[in-house]
């Protein structure tokens, strides 16, 4: 799982993620940022930028992996930060992710004393507590580290937490659980991802992803259906571009779950009127195989 990636997106998307790490309240105005300090190459994972000279800038760090010389390097960033913007800030903080206490370097020296002094917070994903309980960033968080056996029901359980809960952008917090999902689930589609996740057809068609292919489809649809106004009328044009849209759309959805078409089914579906596109449109999202899409085709003819 790329985790860099991952937990960059949540920070950018739910910047409270870190205070509610620490347990403090959200302060207004900071700023996520990845930084990378050209001098040396050094780049943190994470660091909040404070509103104004006098708060506080807060250093984060994911780490996955045990590193035996972790330490050295980060707080050679920090400080190295530090000197390099000592103006922008009064105070700073730093904190560690782990998935757990095993991923931590053993030895500390010659840092233990910063290790252990009130300028690091180390947070271990797996000690904080039962998902239903956590605060959405945190338990997107600690989905990061569930198992592949553990993830479908705990996804399914915030899936539902972000429908019945009075949450701020909610479309937010679905697309980063969908993310998480198919970071873990490497061979699954978008779209098998959110019907994992319990969506029905019509939320479905509510989600990003699906607007995205539609409206991309329904482009295509239309810049065909232009050029072929230009010699039969513009009317028509839009109108038969219209209809090759929701085509497209149903052509792209298939191709993303099963590859190629055959160009007779391809041809098929092309044939279909505008009600039996519609009707396809809803069928295919419990189709398992293309011969279920070609019985559909069948019996519909």
């Amino acid at each position: 799982m790329h985790r860099d990636s991952l937990f960059y997106q949540l920070f950018a998307q739910l910047p409270q993620t870190l205070f509610d790490l620490l347990g403090i309240q959200t302060p207004q105005g900071y700023r996520f940022d990845s930084v990378e300090l050209k001098q040396t190459a050094f780049r943190i994972d994470g660091v909040f930028l404070p509103p104004d000279p006098s708060g506080t800038v807060y250093f984060c760090e994911v780490q996955f992996q045990r590193d035996t010389t972790f330490y050295e390097r980060f707080f050679a960033e920090i400080f190295l930060y530090l000197r390099l913007y000592r103006q922008t800030f009064s105070d700073w903080q730093a904190v560690v992710i782990y998935p757990d206490r095993q991923a931590e370097q053993e030895c500390f020296e010659p840092y233990q004393l910063l290790v252990n002094s009130d300028r690091l917070r180390r947070v271990y994903l797996n000690e904080l507590g039962s998902l239903e309980g956590l605060p959405f960033s945190l338990a997107l968080m600690q989905l990061t580290v569930l198992s592949e056996a553990e993830m479908p029901t705990a996804a399914r359980m915030l899936a539902e937490r972000t429908r019945i809960e009075a949450v701020p952008r909610p479309e937010v917090i679905m697309e980063l659980i969908t993310t998480i999902v198919l970071y873990k689930f490497t061979k699954l589609s978008r779209e098998e991802v959110l019907r994992m996740l319990g969506f029905t057809t019509e939320e479905l068609k509510r989600t990003r992803f699906y607007q995205e292919v539609y409206a991309e489809a329904q482009e295509e649809g239309l810049q065909q259906g232009l050029q072929q106004g230009l010699q039969q009328g513009l009317q028509q044009g839009l109108q038969q571009g219209l209809q090759q849209g929701e085509v497209l759309v149903v052509l792209r959805q298939l191709r993303r779950r099963f590859g190629d078409l055959p160009a007779d089914l391809e041809e098929r579906i092309r044939q279909l009127s505008p009600h039996q596109v519609e009707a396809l449109a809803e069928a295919l999202l419990d189709f398992t195989d293309l011969g279920e899409v070609s019985d559909w085709l069948d019996r519909s003819a």
